[in-house]
């Protein structure tokens, strides 16, 4: 079976093979800090080996686990904010077809999300919605106690009592969390309610494998072994016995970091595939959070080409030159639709009467290259064989890998988050939160 591939050709005119290769001895001290687990951040490296090491029991207790739910419920809510939504979301987004939702005769429930946003609107259109349906919640939350999925849970937690009783909420609430602390953990246990448990040295960015993303995929009628597999084959494909020429999560990461180190600052994830745009969101977050920190680190945006050529593609062509571009190319789509011949050929596009769309697809993504690469915009290219769940796995675990590498490269740890507490200081004292009494004075005397 293929393997998702690595092109760095089109970088070569601002950086050199010889300044990429440069950095090997830094990779290598990387994947050694990984692998012994001796540099920052080691307390949270769970997720290096945790493809391989997922079992048959666990798979198997995550199926039923689906099963039950899809059998119970139209509706599906997976309450949580960053890791614990984008990797799910990003999954299921890109294996489904676009308009299942829509379908009145669909096999899988529909999968919701709460509990990302504080939004008031939202989460009265999402109650509203949820009205007369049968629904069910997983909520994903280590302590149970961050502000946005836990007000979410409070008040769907509340509705689902109300239509179903408690007993019949308790067989439609699976709590994902702590496996011994926390209040969510608390409460699982005093109602009775299904667990999974994520796992300790595992942060959210990087915890799509465990149940936290796993179950609702599984729910999403995906197949999750093939998930699996996929990651199990790039950990492998990766590791750190396979030299940088040839692991393409070490050449990866070894290029962002040249390209950095030469006046790159921005890196722009792109796809032409539609069905890529939570990769994207999920990408920003795991390269965001893991690298933006002491004044350094790359800037992550995402676009949907061929969609956002027609407003980010001037700044893209003609700004600053201070990017480059990551293209995600699927080789092979799921469908074929061919152009018709139209006798009035009106719109001039008899031209392409009997091409494939992907066919125009695959020329605009090229088109787009040759500008852009014209335009100074490096470019690296990640292509996909096809956009299933085996290659999907793959390229969660080759970000993954790549990004421990290149933080570590950059100089940071790339598995904490201590600037995201922040805001939530300020939010908390500006609300009265018990405990933040000095901080509420301080801070409204700046208002």
């Amino acid at each position: 079976m293929k393997n998702i591939s690595l092109n760095i050709d089109k970088v070569l005119g601002t950086v050199s093979k010889e300044q990429i290769y440069a950095l090997e001895t830094q990779i290598n001290e990387s994947n050694t800090l990984l692998e012994d687990g001796t540099g920052e951040g080691n307390d949270f490296l769970g997720w290096l080996h945790l493809p391989s090491s997922i079992t048959e029991e666990q798979l198997a207790d995550i199926e039923y686990t689906a099963n039950s739910l899809r059998a119970k419920c139209e509706v599906i809510v997976v309450i949580g904010i960053g890791g614990s939504y984008l990797g799910t979301k990003a999954v299921v987004e890109a294996l489904s077809n676009s308009f299942d939702w829509l379908q009145a005769d669909r096999k899988n429930p529909v999968i919701l999300y709460a509990g990302h946003n504080i939004g008031e609107d939202y989460l009265y259109e999402l109650t509203e919605y949820l009205k007369g349906k049968q629904f069910g919640l997983i909520n994903i939350s280590k302590s149970g106690t961050t502000t946005e999925p836990a007000i979410a849970f409070r008040l769907l937690k509340k509705q689902l009592e109300e239509s179903v009783g408690k007993e019949g909420a308790k067989q439609r609430i699976v709590a994902v969390t702590d496996a011994s602390k926390g209040a969510l953990r608390k409460l699982a246990d005093q109602e009775g309610y299904k667990t999974f448990i994520i796992p300790d040295n595992v942060g959210g960015r990087f915890s799509v494998l465990t149940p936290v993303g796993l179950l609702p995929i599984a729910i999403a009628g995906i197949n999750i072994r093939d998930l699996v597999a996929g990651a199990v084959s790039m950990e492998k494909t990766t590791g750190i016995d396979v030299p940088m020429s040839k692991n393409i999560s070490a050449l990866y990461a070894a290029t962002r970091n040249a390209l950095y180190q030469n006046g790159k600052k921005i890196e722009i994830l792109a796809n032409f595939h539609p069905k890529l745009h939570y990769i994207g969101e999920w990408w920003k977050q795991l390269f965001g959070e893991s690298e933006g920190k002491e004044h350094k680190g790359i800037f992550n945006a995402s676009v949907d080409f061929t969609t956002d050529l027609h407003s980010m593609g001037q700044w893209i062509q003609e700004g600053e030159r201070t990017i480059f571009e990551t293209v995600i190319s699927v080789e092979k789509p799921d469908h074929s639709l061919v152009i018709p011949t139209d006798e009035a050929n009106l719109d001039g596009l008899n031209f392409l009467a009997g091409k494939r769309v992907d066919e125009v697809n695959k020329m605009a993504e090229l088109g787009t290259q040759l500008a852009h690469v014209d335009g100074e915009v490096p470019n690296i290219k990640i292509s996909i064989p096809e956009v299933s769940a085996y290659y999907i796995g793959q390229l969660f675990y080759f970000f993954e890998r790549a990004c421990g590498l290149s933080g570590y490269v950059l100089g940071v740890n790339p598995f904490n988050q201590p600037g995201v507490e922040a805001y939530k200081k300020n939010m908390f004292a500006l609300l009265n939160k018990p405990g933040y009494e000095k901080e509420s004075q301080a801070i409204k005397s700046r208002l």
